[in-house]
């Protein structure tokens, strides 16, 4: 199964320009608001026409604007999960998880919405109408309903949005385990890094409508390359630099030098990850510094520690890194005496470009 793109669209602040190739794999769409994430599978999908380009699934053009083709949706074998879901109130279950079934006789759209019904954890109540479901419901009907007619793409975008924290997380495994059974290619858009990274395997980064990482996500999360890729795959720290030597610049905005694994050449900017940061008891390895804490804040598992380098800080604001630790390491740090020793570890540095 193989879906190529390469499309542009031009939109009222910028144009989109979308390339890549899949095969047979989930692949996370990453982006801020208004990169474009959305519009690139209402094109894939043909709701939407882009201004130019092809797209291709399995040998088959679905558009190409040289050729003058552009597949209506009903024959593009695309399922599509809306954000709010998009089920029909006036039909009920069974019947919105049939809506796209055409040509089958009565018995065979019985059986397949059946075992969409099954797959979804949904038995039994294929005769209700959405509105006497829950929301985490409705979207699994949805999710049944991209299924039923085994679509050779299904998009996801942003399906888990509109639920409680808990829903996400018991839906999000539901959706990793039907694609482990599904043969086709999934593309999933999320602005949640940690949903689309234990989704997908490949992620795709759009910023203002061009794509600026495309890979392995592990890959992406090791060596972002640009500041703009860090920063949308959730690093918190990062600082201006100004190269001393080769392996040796000076942070700017954390007041600090910092020796490097690689060498620095058109690199502006350094990061680190949050949660690389460590705190050892003496300053015993390179890039080690004195810290204070400035103040924090907490999840039900983390601790968010705000710390300025090499002096007290004035306020609350006066802080130059990020640090994330799990509460049984905040439990050891906390009754440390002031300062602590922070180290960034040199391994874990992140050389960027603009």
């Amino acid at each position: 199964m193989q879906l190529i793109v390469d499309i542009q669209k031009q939109l009222p602040n910028y144009c989109l320009e979308v390339s890549f190739t899949i095969e047979g794999e989930a692949l996370g769409i990453l982006g801020s608001s208004g990169s474009g994430k959305s519009m690139t599978l209402r094109c894939l999908a043909g709701i939407d026409t882009p201004s130019s380009g092809t797209i291709v699934l399995n040998g088959q053009i679905l558009y190409d604007s040289r050729k003058g083709i552009n597949l209506p949706s009903r024959d593009r074998k695309v399922g599509f999960l809306f954000q709010n879901y998009a089920l029909f109130p006036h039909l009920t279950v069974a019947q919105n998880v049939a809506y796209g079934l055409k040509g089958l006789s009565t018995s065979a759209i019985a059986g397949r919405v059946a075992a969409q019904l099954e797959q979804v954890k949904l038995v039994g109540l294929g005769d209700r109408y959405p509105h006497q479901l829950s929301g985490g419901q409705q979207q699994r009907v949805a999710l049944a309903r991209a299924l039923a007619t085994d679509p050779n793409v299904l998009l996801l975008d942003e399906p888990f949005s509109a639920l409680d924290t808990h829903l996400r997380h018991e839906l999000e495994k539901q959706l990793i385990k039907t694609l482990t059974h599904y043969q086709g290619i999934t593309l999933f858009v999320s602005h949640n890094l940690e949903e689309a990274y234990r989704v997908c395997q490949k992620l795709l980064v759009l910023s203002y409508g061009k794509v600026v990482a495309n890979g392995q996500k592990q890959a992406i999360f090791d060596r972002p390359g640009t500041l703009t890729v860090a920063q949308l795959t959730g690093c918190k720290n990062y600082s201006r630099i100004q190269q001393l030597d080769a392996h040796t610049i000076h942070a700017l905005d954390w007041h600090c030098t910092l020796h490097t694994a690689e060498p620095a050449s058109a690199h502006t900017h350094v990061g680190i990850r949050a949660h690389h940061l460590t705190f050892p008891e003496q300053p015993q390895s390179e890039n080690t510094f004195p810290c204070w804490l400035v103040w924090t804040s907490e999840t039900p598992h983390r601790m968010t520690l705000y710390l300025k380098l090499g002096q007290p800080p004035i306020d609350l604001d006066d802080y130059h890194l990020r640090a994330e630790v799990f509460k049984e390491k905040w439990e050891r740090l906390q009754n440390r005496p002031s300062p602590w020793f922070v180290c960034i570890e040199l391994l874990q540095l992140l050389l960027l470009k603009p």
